[in-house]
């Protein structure tokens, strides 16, 4: 049984991969142990997994856009940084690990990633293709996301992928990144009782 995370916020950065269904899972399981979980989304996690459905689970707005305000009317890509104890990127696809390893924000996942690299610890989990996991520049770029402070990756895991072959590029399963995202989560007390 997974340590209670109660008081620990958790912001989860959706990107555009069919593993966004495991992702909602994640949120849920998260949301079980406790956390209180923010979901941001790309276009193309929306277009994979509904935002109601994250909404239905964590019982937050879901933001995916840089113009969506949030409650308070501040700039919801720095606020909803600013109280996150973890960031998960969960699935990582190749595009959003490479605007990480590079520093591109050019939508509202990307920018959160960039403001929340200082203040807590990003947990990414990438999922693709095994061919796309292979390419030189992937692994590149996985590998400059190693050398960044605060940045940890799980995964991928080897198995049978969307596209019907078996290799490298599924995404941990979300009880495994669970575990690390609460070994990562207990090293500190949470920011809002600090």
């Amino acid at each position: 049984m997974e340590k209670s995370l109660d008081g620990y916020e958790v912001l989860l950065c959706v990107s555009g991969g069919i593993a966004c269904y495991k992702a909602a899972d994640l949120a849920s399981k998260l949301v079980q142990s406790g956390a209180g979980v923010t979901v941001a989304m790309t276009p193309a996690a929306a277009e994979f997994v509904a935002p109601l459905t994250f909404q239905s689970l964590t019982r937050r707005a879901v933001f995916t856009s840089m113009w969506q305000s949030t409650e308070n009317h501040d700039s919801g890509h720095i606020s909803l940084t600013e109280r996150a104890d973890l960031t998960l990127l969960a699935p990582a696809t190749a595009n959003s690990i490479a605007k990480l390893a590079h520093g591109l924000a050019d939508n509202l996942v990307s920018t959160m990633l960039l403001a929340t690299a200082s203040s807590c610890d990003v947990l990414v989990a990438p999922a693709m293709n095994s061919r796309m996991f292979a390419h030189p520049a992937v692994q590149a770029n996985l590998e400059r996301l190693r050398t960044m402070k605060g940045v940890h990756l799980i995964g991928p895991a080897e198995g049978r992928l969307a596209c019907g072959t078996t290799g490298p590029g599924r995404m941990s399963e979300p009880a495994d990144i669970l575990t690390r995202a609460t070994e990562l989560l207990l090293r500190n007390p949470p920011k809002r009782l600090a």
